[in-house]
């Protein structure tokens, strides 16, 4: 159902928070009160004037049967009995009793003034009809607004008793009362109005302020923080705000780290592979040594610099999201080919592999390019975090429910304010060593997409543990793996 409210603050131009707020609360209730003040006058109105004519109706009522008690047989005695009441009525000023003839017109009247007209008014003729009745309306003679309440009378021939009074007094008291009902609503609204732009004006102090903020980051101010006075979902919204700053600033931080970073790591092995190329074109007849010494190094950064090719894809693939082409896999051939890829450069780095290959398989439900490069980051991390001499130990294990992978490594390790931070997209330790900052991320990343876990565990300066745990593969589990 559309909200009329809105639509009618849009239709006036209504559009700041504080005046739609106003609108949208204030004017409902002001219209609660009108309507209030409304049914109370009208209330008070009916009140007065039902008991008016109910006292007026039990005065008739009495003094008609008074009058006929007296038994009267001649119309004489019936204007004498008439004249004598009028003259002797105590309340002539507020009410005014009238004696009516069955032609509708006042024989004899409290007042004077009226005897021999016609009043013409709907109470009389049914008075004459034999049957009370009452008329509240504009007097036809006078233009006054009137009660009148008329009592047949029953002699030789019939006629009326009437009582009539002015509305004159009732109105006023009814308007005194309805100006009093109108000065508390004006009040209560008032007081209304005011907490209402107290509340208001407590919440878009705040919003201008978080506004304000949003806008500056948006314009490049990362890190700006909010001073936050709040306990309630205001202050839940600044919170979350200044992490949101927090968080860019330090992703703004690591990215200019990592651009700076991957630009040094690349101006290196060009600057080596530049100058030994050079020094081999311009010596041809260098000695065999030197030329293999030259031929190493530029086999080396070459590596070096396709491996940071690699890592800048990865981490292409983390802004846009890494996508799955799963299938059903055995873990340990997958472990076990990583393990004879890295094994030559291992050897190389003068250290050594150490690996019991499982009999057998162990199914996972993966995308096979993404789970050799899980198993080629977390060597190539161990195997640069390690001095020539050590060893690199690969294990695998199987539970019921999961499989693992271990690769441990006896190197430097991780300091333990750094160990929670080193999944995060280009965090580099204290201690890191060449790179860019990612690899462990991606790892993260691809394994949690696959449904598995990711935990690291180090000691500094005796090494560090990565384990890889992934679902075990059941048929007809496919449909676990859907969100890949």
């Amino acid at each position: 159902m559309p909200d009329n409210r809105k639509g009618f603050a849009s239709a006036l131009h209504i559009r700041g928070l504080r005046q739609r707020w106003m609108f949208s609360a204030v004017l409902p209730i002001l219209l609660l009160l009108v309507l209030a003040v409304a049914l109370f006058s009208v209330g008070v109105q009916e009140y007065y004037y039902n008991a008016m004519r109910s006292g007026l109706e039990s005065r008739a009522r009495i003094a008609a049967e008074t009058f006929t008690g007296y038994g009267v047989k001649s119309y004489s005695e019936y204007y004498r009995l008439a004249s004598y009441s009028a003259e002797t009525f105590e309340e002539k000023d507020p009410i005014e009793l009238q004696f009516i003839n069955t032609n509708g017109r006042v024989q004899v009247s409290s007042y004077g003034l009226t005897a021999g007209t016609l009043p013409g008014t709907s109470d009389v003729d049914s008075a004459i009809g034999g049957k009370m009745a009452s008329f509240q309306g504009r007097d036809p003679q006078t233009g006054e607004n009137i009660l009148a309440v008329s009592y047949p009378l029953f002699f030789n021939s019939r006629g009326v008793l009437r009582y009539v009074t002015s509305l004159r007094e009732a109105q006023h008291r009814v308007l005194v009362e309805s100006l009093l009902a109108s000065a508390a609503a004006l009040v209560c609204m008032a007081l209304i109005a005011a907490s209402n732009a107290i509340f208001i004006n407590n919440v878009v102090q705040p919003v201008a302020v978080v506004s304000d903020a949003a806008r500056r980051i948006s314009g490049g101010s990362y890190g700006i923080m909010i001073e936050n006075h709040y306990r309630d979902e205001l202050g839940e919204l600044v919170d979350n705000i200044n992490d949101m700053s927090l968080k860019i600033s330090q992703a703004e931080k690591i990215q200019q780290e990592f651009i700076s970073s991957v630009s040094h790591e690349l101006r290196t092995p060009l600057t080596a592979i530049s100058g030994w190329a050079e020094t081999l074109s311009a010596d041809p007849g260098a000695n065999i040594d030197q030329t293999k010494r030259g031929l190493g190094i530029i086999l080396k950064e070459s590596r070096r610099l396709t491996t940071m090719v690699e890592e800048l894809l990865d981490f292409s693939r983390l802004q846009n999201g890494i996508k799955m082409n799963c299938e059903v896999l055995d873990f340990v051939a997958e472990a076990t080919d990583a393990a004879l890829f890295v094994e030559a450069r291992i050897r190389q780095e003068g250290m050594q592999l150490v690996y019991s290959e499982p009999p057998e398989p162990y199914p996972v439900w993966a995308d096979p390019a993404r789970l050799r490069q899980v198993f080629v980051n977390l060597f190539d991390n161990a195997i640069k975090y390690s001095e020539p001499g050590g060893t690199i130990f690969l294990t695998l294990s199987r539970t019921p429910v999961t499989v693992s992978a271990s690769i441990r490594d006896q190197g430097r390790g991780i300091a333990p304010d750094d160990l929670e931070k080193v999944k995060q997209k280009f965090f580099k330790a204290k201690n890191s060593v060449r790179g860019s900052g990612i690899g462990l991320a991606v790892v993260d990343e691809i394994v949690g997409t696959l449904g598995g876990k990711f935990d690291i565990a180090s000691t500094l300066g005796q090494g560090t543990t990565v384990t890889v745990t992934l679902p075990v593969y059941h048929p007809g589990q496919e449909h676990l793996h859907d969100k890949i």
